[in-house]
């Protein structure tokens, strides 16, 4: 009897040293769960379908403001302050309209100057030079009068004109080149926001390359040149051409005025 206790003593014994602790094993880490891509909005006054120059292989959108002779930065500058004149309106609107008279009076001997040098680059450029250059400043109307920018360049417009009338005549030119592009940057920045939304869509909207130089926009590809969305109607000196992008073309109308102020500029 006693061995028989032993042994079952010896047997529980054994079990006993046999017996593990549990082991603790760690949960598998989940899976890293990828983000989900935030569509990008559509930017203001945008809509689906609206075409807008492509970007260049330099990241950059063709403008009417690229490759530009000094005089022409001079004039251009100068239709830009118009084109702000003519259509902010607001608050700021008596201070911006003040602004631009008061830069055309300053500046009147250096503008003239600029408006003639600028159009004798046409003329040497034979033919009907000024079909050209009257298409080239309808353009250029057009560019700075998109509505779905009007903001951010009466902003920047304000700032430019604060500064106009303080700058030296000799250095207008300097002033201008540095100041076009701050005017043409709220439409350089509504074209890349909506690129940003074309390219979060399912289907992606093909956009027209245009390529604008001083002499005219040269079309790339596609059946012509992609018209830029409709924008506040003209003032009547203008008689720019804007017409929206459903719309057929309209008929030849006559050369547009653009001597908006000939009192400062005469």
């Amino acid at each position: 009897m006693k061995r028989q206790f032993a042994m079952i003593a010896v047997t529980a014994a054994l079990l006993a040293g046999c017996a593990r602790k549990p082991v603790e094993v760690a949960a598998p880490a989940p899976a890293p769960v990828a983000p989900v891509p935030v569509a990008a909005p559509l930017p203001k006054g945008a809509f689906p379908g609206m075409k807008i120059p492509a970007v260049l292989a330099d990241g950059t959108y063709p403008t009417p403001n690229r490759n530009l002779t000094e005089s022409a930065k001079i004039w251009h500058l100068r239709a830009a302050l118009n084109v702000a004149a003519l259509a902010c309106r607001g608050p700021d609107e008596a201070v911006i309209v003040a602004g631009y008279n008061a830069m055309l009076a300053a500046q009147k001997p250096v503008l003239a100057k600029a408006e003639a040098t600028y159009s004798a680059e046409y003329r040497a450029g034979g033919g009907d030079w000024q079909d050209r250059y009257d298409d080239s400043m309808t353009r250029l109307y057009n560019f700075f009068s998109q509505s779905q920018s009007r903001d951010a360049f009466c902003e920047a417009a304000g700032r430019v004109l604060a500064e106009g009338t303080s700058v030296p005549g000799p250095m207008l030119a300097s002033f201008a080149a540095t100041r076009l592009p701050m005017l043409e940057q709220p439409f350089t920045d509504f074209y890349r926001a909506f690129d940003a939304w074309r390219g979060t869509a399912v289907q992606p909207l093909p956009a027209q390359r245009v390529i604008f130089a001083s002499n005219g926009a040269v079309p790339v590809g596609g059946s012509g040149v992609a018209p830029l969305p409709s924008a506040a109607p003209a003032a009547p000196g203008l008689q720019a051409q804007l017409r929206p992008v459903t719309q057929p073309p309209l008929p030849a109308a006559p050369r547009p005025q653009l001597q908006v102020d000939p009192g400062a500029l005469q």
